[in-house]
């Protein structure tokens, strides 16, 4: 009796066992096909089937698409069968398109078949792909819509001539510090009827003077919505192409050489559906603003560094563009714009949203007119201004009702100003005070605690001599100064004239910042412990 329950006992735990191992397995099968493998050889045979083997292939497709780069290509090494799906239904591609890239290309596009987005980008002290390179991959690529070429110097107009011939349904074209010319851009205009954005910068093979062959406009002309011409010695002969593009939505036009009114009346008269237009350190006078003031459903506008133009030229764009969303003036201390031109814009452009002025002097006239009149205003941004100061602050805090970003950046702006903004504009969210003497750390606290949901950065703007200053105070006086928050800026759109500041200094100087906090508390738990004694 005691025998045979004891092996009943026995069989029962074996049949457990037996049962726990083989759900085991079934559940890392289902998981892992290689472990599964690796089991089999171990001489361990699972009856259950593989469940991810038996997904469609269109399944695990859409399983990729969730995960980020490193993980489909950590995916990509678990089977054949998962690199195969995994290559297949790869879209996106960027490629470090040095000279050595050529000999793998093949392999490379047999595996990436269905490559519609490609970027090649080469280190410019580097030898780059040439037009032998840009053949194979066009042939390989015949679906690709969107291409982006950075710094291969290699190309020539020859290579260019291809890549459209065989790559006719591209949509996006951005090309910078290249040196093919015109003949290979019009090849692209030529023969991409589907061609919507082009972008070009610094494309040294047009060769400058009044005898450049001119571009455009081509079959891409009648698709063409957006086009970014970027330190072109001689934009100008890009002309064809702009007049020819009937259903142009944005231009942008930054640094590029020569005198731009003449071109712009002619552009103006031709193409009246843009909507956005940026100007950048052109050559533009009162006459290029009143062309552009013919584009009647204009929203966006951005006048950067280009000093010519003055009060008469915003005045005409104000009174016909009176749809006008966003402006965006840097008048690089020219002082050539004011109330004038401000006033014009707060009577006439009653939907304004968005209003930065860099380098601009508004008085209260202005501002309160803007307030009045633009009940829309919910961005507002002050920059380099020396008329700027408290009683205009509290202007806006009374008027602005709608107002939720404010920035102010190196004004006469003092704490009585911050007193305004604590009872002014019940919108706001977020207020940022950059290198304002007269604000300081307490009447910034001061703020957030009247306005406990209202972020407030205050950046002193203070240099690494005057930390280096502070320290020294702090050690000789045993006294507590806390340094300034580090913040976020509030408007990431705004140009100013510290955006070329290296990161590193950025870097080093808020360790320096760090450091100085900490000597400060060290310091108090000094005086604190000498007191006790």
């Amino acid at each position: 009796m005691g025998q045979s329950s004891s092996a009943a006992a026995n069989s029962s735990r074996r049949d457990s066992n037996n049962h726990s191992h083989r759900s085991k397995s079934k559940a890392t099968a289902a998981i892992s096909p290689m472990l599964q493998a690796d089991e089999e050889r171990s001489g361990i045979v699972d009856v259950a089937s593989d469940l991810i083997s038996d997904l469609p292939d269109e399944c695990l497709a859409c399983i990729f698409q969730f995960l980020g780069s490193g993980d489909r290509k950590r995916c990509s090494l678990v089977c054949r069968r998962w690199l195969r799906i995994e290559g297949q239904n790869c879209h996106r591609l960027s490629l470090n398109a040095q000279s050595d890239l050529l000999p793998i290309i093949p392999s490379l596009f047999s595996r990436f078949d269905a490559v519609t987005k490609l970027a090649l980008k080469c280190d410019r002290r580097s030898v780059s792909v040439g037009d032998e390179a840009l053949v194979l991959i066009s042939m390989r690529c015949r679906n690709l819509t969107r291409l982006k070429i950075r710094a291969c110097r290699e190309l020539t107009d020859a290579g260019m001539m291809s890549l459209a011939k065989n790559c006719k349904r591209l949509k996006k074209l951005s090309c910078g510090w290249c040196t093919f010319g015109a003949e290979g851009m019009n090849a692209v205009l030529d023969n991409c009827s589907a061609l919507e954005e082009l972008s070009v910068k610094r494309l040294r093979g047009i060769t400058d003077g009044a005898a450049s062959e001119p571009i455009g406009p081509g079959v891409a002309a009648a698709s063409l919505k957006t086009i970014c011409l970027k330190e072109l010695y001689n934009g100008q002969c890009f002309a064809p192409l702009i007049m020819g593009a009937k259903k142009l939505r944005t231009l942008k036009l930054f640094r590029c050489t020569g005198d731009w009114d003449k071109l712009l009346q002619v552009i103006a008269e031709q193409v009246t559906s843009m909507v956005e237009i940026h100007l950048e350190k052109l050559q533009v006078s009162d006459v290029g603003l009143a062309a552009i003031s013919n584009c009647l459903d204009l929203e966006i506008l951005h006048l950067v560094k280009s000093p010519e133009w003055t009060n008469v030229g915003l005045v005409s764009v104000a009174e016909r563009c009176k749809l006008l969303r966003k402006l965006h003036i840097d008048g690089w201390k020219a002082n050539r714009v004011g109330d004038e031109g401000l006033v014009s814009v707060a009577k006439n452009c009653s939907n304004l949203q968005e209003l930065v002025l860099i380098g601009v002097n508004p008085t209260k006239v202005s501002l309160e007119a803007l307030a009045s009149n633009c009940p829309n205003l919910e961005r507002l941004a002050l920059c380099e201004s020396i008329t700027v100061g408290d009683v205009e602050i509290s202007c806006i805090a009374v008027k602005c009702v709608a107002l939720k970003k404010l920035c102010i950046k190196n004004c006469p702006v003092s704490n009585i100003g911050l007193e305004a903004l604590a009872s002014g504009c019940p919108n706001m969210v977020k207020v940022k005070l950059k290198k304002c003497r007269g604000v300081t750390a307490e009447g910034a606290d001061w703020l957030r605690a009247s306005r406990p949901l209202l972020a407030v950065n205050l950046d002193t703007g203070e240099t690494i001599q005057e930390a280096a200053i502070d320290n020294s105070d702090v050690a000789h006086n045993n006294s507590v100064e806390f340094p300034p928050m580090a913040i976020q800026p509030a408007f990431p759109a705004i140009a100013s004239s510290s955006a070329g500041r290296s990161t590193s200094f950025k870097s080093r100087l808020g360790l320096l910042t760090g450091r100085r906090g900490f000597v400060a508390c060290t310091l108090r738990r000094w005086s604190s412990s000498r007191n006790n004694s």
